[in-house]
């Protein structure tokens, strides 16, 4: 459980990296415990943020008065965020739990989202992804989750380098944005990014094109955070590391799917995927050059 930011060559040896857990920090063999809010700050209604079981799970909630969220204190270049995440149970029609990277500068920014979008009871939950580089996005995809999210912790990923971004959930990766810059598509390359959470009423958009309003009588709504982890370079931090080439999301490994991966990427978007800004020809009558790459 925790947050690790990965300085791979700011100690000596390189295998004493900077580890910060959620809730303490170990810097070269030297500790100490902090708090949340050392490592986060809330981004959004405090009195809708709190601390659970000892300060080992966050709890974001949403009612009519307000949504709530956080936000990482240090911005990240490259690696891998990931996060346990149980959402809202029962009727969570309009509502959208967040979870994503962004960079500071709204109008270029660089963004890399998660957005768990509510439902009725019963019905499934969607998970829509979307990306931003240089301000551009419009590049939405969605897959309806093959499990209740609402029953338990699932992990859920974001692993980013100079090739792609990658979204996995459980480990299965349900979404990759190549670097097409050679097609002339922008990608998410030079600004480092925030780790944000927010909890939301978007019932405008959210649930079948926002014909589900929120039923507050059921409100307030919750969700749930807890092994937050972040492998990256810290931003601001020691000069180069981004450009390190022994970083290891840059080793040739992480450079592509592997085969296992590959072939559950290919099961989800045969049976899971429900929109596609590839395939939608209403947006696009051209496909988005980065829609003929393959993965």
């Amino acid at each position: 459980m925790g947050v690790r930011h990965l300085l791979s060559f700011s100690c000596s040896p390189p295998a004493l990296s900077l580890l910060l857990l959620l809730f303490s920090v170990v810097q070269c063999g030297y500790g100490m415990k902090v708090g949340f809010l050392q490592n986060f700050r809330v981004t959004w209604s405090g009195s809708h943020v709190r601390q659970l079981e000892d300060g080992s799970s966050i709890q974001l909630s949403l009612d009519q008065s307000s949504g709530s969220g956080f936000a990482s204190k240090d911005q990240y270049m490259f690696g891998r965020v990931s996060m346990r995440i149980k959402l809202i149970p029962g009727d969570s029609a309009g509502t959208v739990t967040a979870f994503y990277m962004s960079s500071d500068k709204f109008d270029t920014r660089d963004e890399l989202d998660f957005e768990f979008l509510g439902n009725r009871t019963g019905q499934p939950i969607t998970v829509q992804t979307n990306v931003y580089a240089s301000g551009v996005g419009n590049r939405e995809q969605r897959v309806n989750l093959w499990f209740d999210p609402s029953l338990d912790f699932h992990n859920y990923t974001i692993f980013w380098n100079r090739a792609h971004a990658i979204f996995l959930v459980d480990d299965v990766p349900i979404r990759v944005y190549k670097n097409n810059m050679d097609r002339g598509v922008s990608y998410p390359i030079s600004q480092p990014m925030r780790v944000v959470s927010t909890l939301w009423n978007a019932d405008n958009w959210a649930t079948r094109g926002g014909l589900e309003k929120i039923d507050w009588k059921n409100a307030p709504f919750h969700t749930y955070y807890r092994d937050f982890d972040i492998e990256g370079c810290v931003v601001p931090g020691p000069a180069g590391c981004a450009q390190n080439p022994k970083n290891w999301w840059d080793e040739p490994t992480y450079l592509r799917l592997n085969p296992v991966q590959a072939r559950k990427y290919r099961w989800v978007r045969l049976n899971y995927m429900i929109y596609d800004y590839c395939r939608d020809t209403s947006r696009y009558p051209v496909p988005p050059p980065e829609c003929t790459a393959g993965i």
